[in-house]
């Protein structure tokens, strides 16, 4: 039996590798990240074909060309985020369930395209204020950066109602309950 699809997005910052890793950690749900594709440059100890897929420009655009992704965003001015297919293809057809960390775009596109074989959760932060901390707290972008996110954040918390779920990472370990529990409904159906 094929298994199902596990989206969560959020804007950048608010939490969702970590709720997902954590869920991983746990280790009480059937599912395996699906790593996704970047152009962008790794960060700080980021491993090629773990943390991403880091591709050149040039092959991020192939791909696009090439009908590879089942989702794919210009997230920034020239920084591309996508899910190949054939990751998801991949995990899936061994009868486990996958779970895709991506944006909120790219989420709302695959749940359209995945339909009732996918459970769309939207992690949302307590505040955009909390934001901004937890996005200065990482030290891993710059001021110009930080207020380009927020600035991201702000609008992408709009595409909240387009999700199955919403969950405020307001608590890190009550907001992976909450996921869990959502997930675990989900695979049950």
């Amino acid at each position: 039996m094929a298994g199902k699809i596990i989206i969560i997005s959020a804007p950048s910052g608010t939490g969702k590798s970590t709720i997902i890793n954590a869920l991983i950690e746990r280790g009480e749900i059937d599912m395996q990240f699906s790593v996704s594709a970047t152009n962008r440059s790794p960060r700080g100890e980021e491993i090629d074909g773990v943390n991403y897929y880091f591709l050149t420009d040039d092959d991020f655009k192939k791909a696009i060309e090439a009908d590879a992704f089942v989702e794919y965003e210009e997230v920034y001015p020239g920084r591309y985020y996508g899910t190949l297919k054939g990751e998801i293809e991949r995990i899936t057809e061994a009868g486990h369930n996958v779970v895709l960390d991506i944006d909120v775009k790219g989420g709302v596109n695959v749940k359209k395209l995945y339909g009732i074989r996918a459970l769309s959760i939207f992690i949302e932060p307590p505040s955009v204020e909390a934001l901004r901390q937890r996005l200065e707290g990482r030290a891993t972008d710059s001021r110009e950066a930080i207020e380009q996110r927020l600035a991201k954040a702000e609008y992408e918390l709009s595409f909240a109602p387009e999700f199955d779920c919403v969950v405020v990472n307001d608590l890190l370990e009550r907001a992976v309950d909450e996921v869990e529990s959502r997930v675990k409904v989900f695979l049950e159906e």
